[in-house]
């Protein structure tokens, strides 16, 4: 059977390049696959390719579904509704003859957006061990989408992939908000869970949306308009020529010894306090190489035994040398350094672990608040602290960098949806979920637009008016600030506020689940059982679930005070703390901010100050990082950032 698979997978990736009436045989796209789920109590639709007329025939749970290919080789056949259950084997006859197996009949949800949708179990296995360890569930399975990206064409299948059944080693590529969003619905409604992970990171909101849901936005529009120019596309993805490969010139890699090498002996090498940035440190508007250096005592029990090292998060890319020997790299600032030490590599008495650290813009060196330490066992070596750095290159400044062709299809209006939706689109699903709004935090005043026309156009696209739509809300991120202040994610999470006046959606509100210091915070648990507490509520209508925490309906003013009303309040209004109203503000008509006083009365929230005599609007959580916010409801779930200020 393995054979026949690989045998076909070759055969498959053949046709994708041929025209459609030059199919040999009949074939099917990526999802229908081996250990899919399809979705319960809706008709199920099934299509694929074959030769222009040529008779298909499927055989699946004592129903069968024929046709005939059309003239350009397309085929598909309608299946009724059936009721969960499972497995199954499907039958798919014509010219030649597929089986797939392992069917279950199920809820399939269409998990979408970036990177914090991408960011998998592996990532934050250190966080989940139990998590991890505990993933037998046999019934929750996922269907990852490799990135692709087109503006210029609709694309009819999927790149090669598979769907995975969750066990302990499959789970580590699942996405992790994504596995606990499952995880909870089916340890609720014993349903089986697929999940199709259509996530790109770094892309806006704009990417995955099609032609037609652009329409209201003009600025899209002229660029749909120039993406069909053949001449300007030509011109704009022509290859550039490869640059001259640059001599080495980082002197810890040129010298006769190498600075990681035992042998070398370090010279004036200077002190540096890790964690930190060397632009803190003494080195002042340096891109280029900076080595670190530290020596280690380790105790004989110790020695020889495997490890991990543990160095954070490093900005940009970094390599890791301990005892001279090359134990990992990673090119980019935002994976976490975990490096594994095979056994032998560390030695009783002095242990020397060198780190070569590039960097291109901003500030280079090790993001605080983050794990720094050796892991020998269950005893950790903290290694923070002193260490030693050298320079080993500068690189010259690139007057004009960046404005060439930066062009990239991911990052342009329906770049993603042409490749990583439309061919989605056939396969019933129960609903989608959303985490995505950082790439967009730098225009935030248009998110509360393009949200509700994304959520519109998958509608029409899956055909489904009241298809459910769960989204994430963006967590804290960035320094706390200690005044109120004016906030782009802020304003993006107004936005996102503002679409639950779309019917049938739900959003997770997170301002608890970030890390000042991390666009990709780790505590995915939380935000993944938020958005299926939402789930629940809205395309369950489960009437005993509180699907979010306190949501701001109404305010009225009442003299010096401003009395506030919400939704969502569940058994009613406390601070999450046990400890006063935090992070409310308030403002006249000047709208300028200053902290307020606020107190909990009945199912209201009153607001006021002492130097606000005339309030008009009040703002809650008004931060890129609201740190302390606390309203919520006694279920435990926090109350969305808001304001009363018309945006």
């Amino acid at each position: 059977m393995k054979f026949y698979f690989r045998f076909y997978a070759v055969v498959s990736g053949f046709l994708l390049l041929c025209k459609p009436f030059a199919y040999a045989d009949v074939r099917l796209p990526k999802l229908v696959s081996d250990n899919m789920i399809l979705q319960r109590d809706a008709r199920i639709k099934l299509w694929g390719w074959a030769n222009a007329g040529e008779r298909v025939e499927i055989k699946f749970n004592h129903k069968t579904g024929k046709t005939v290919a059309n003239k350009n080789g397309k085929w598909a056949i309608m299946l009724p509704a059936m009721k969960v259950g499972g497995p199954y084997i499907m039958e798919i006859s014509a010219k030649n003859h597929l089986t797939i197996n392992n069917i279950l009949i199920g809820d399939v949800w269409f998990c979408s957006g970036q990177s914090n949708m991408v960011v998998s179990m592996e990532r934050v296995k250190e966080k989940y061990p139990e998590d991890i360890a505990g993933a037998n569930y046999p019934e929750i399975r996922n269907f990852f989408i490799p990135t692709v990206s087109d503006v210029t064409n609709v694309h009819d299948d999927l790149p090669a992939s598979e769907w995975k059944v969750a066990n302990p080693t499959n789970v580590l590529d699942f996405g992790a908000a994504s596995y606990f969003f499952a995880r909870q619905l089916y340890l609720k409604y014993h349903v089986p869970i697929g999940i199709i992970n259509s996530s790109v990171g770094g892309t806006p909101i704009e990417a995955w949306i099609s032609e037609e849901g652009l329409k209201q936005f003009p600025d899209y529009q002229s660029k749909l308009v120039s993406f069909k120019d053949t001449a300007y596309m030509n011109k704009l993805l022509a290859k550039k020529p490869a640059p001259a490969k640059k001599p080495e010139t980082d002197k810890g890699l040129t010298g006769a010894i190498k600075w990681y090498d035992t042998t070398y002996v370090p010279k004036n090498w200077h002190k540096f306090w890790l964690p930190g940035y060397w632009a803190d440190q003494g080195v002042k508007g340096l891109n280029g190489v900076v080595w670190f250096r530290k020596e280690i005592d380790l105790p004989a029990s110790m020695a020889g035994k495997a490890a991990k090292l543990f160095m954070g998060r490093i900005i940009d890319a970094d390599k890791a040398y301990v005892n001279g020997v090359f134990v990992g790299e990673i090119t980019y600032q935002y994976p976490p350094r975990r490096y594994e030490l095979p056994q032998g590599l560390l030695k009783p008495g002095k242990n020397i672990i060198v780190m070569r650290v590039v960097n291109n813009a901003g500030k280079g060196g090790f993001v605080p608040d983050k794990p720094y330490y050796l892991l020998i066992g269950d005893q950790k070596i903290d290694l923070r602290g002193d260490w030693q750095y050298q320079v080993g290159d500068v690189f010259e400044p690139q007057w004009g960098a960046g404005m060439g062709n930066n062009f990239s299809a991911q990052n342009e209006p329906t770049g993603l949806y042409n490749t990583m939706v439309a061919p989605v689109i056939n396969y019933n699903v129960k609903g989608v979920v959303w985490y995505q709004g950082e790439s967009n935090a730098g225009k935030p005043g248009t998110y509360q637009y393009l949200l509700p026309a994304l959520i519109n156009n998958w509608r029409n696209k899956w055909n489904n008016t009241n298809l459910p739509f769960i989204y994430a809300q963006l967590p804290n991120f960035m320094e706390v600030q200690y005044s109120p202040s004016e906030s782009q994610w802020a304003e993006l999470r107004e936005g996102q506020l503002k679409a639950l006046s779309v019917p049938n959606t739900g959003m997770g509100v997170n301002i608890d689940a970030g890390e000042w210091n991390d666009i990709h915070p780790l505590s995915k648990k939380p935000v993944g059982e938020r958005l299926a507490l939402a789930a629940e509520q809205v395309a369950y209508h489960d009437e005993s679930v509180v699907g979010s925490g306190p949501i701001y309906q109404s305010s009225k003013v009442e003299g010096n005070k401003i009395v506030l009303t919400f939704n969502n309040i569940g058994s009613g209004l406390i601070t999450k703390d046990g400890g006063e109203l935090q992070y409310f503000a308030i403002a006249g008509k000047d709208k300028k901010y200053v902290w307020a006083k606020a107190r909990i009365e009945g199912n209201t929230i009153v607001v006021w100050s002492d130097d606000i005599t005339d309030p008009l609007y009040v703002r809650y959580a008004w931060a890129d990082n609201p740190e302390g916010a606390n309203l919520a409801n006694k279920e435990g779930l926090l109350a969305s950032p808001f304001t009363t200020d018309v945006q």
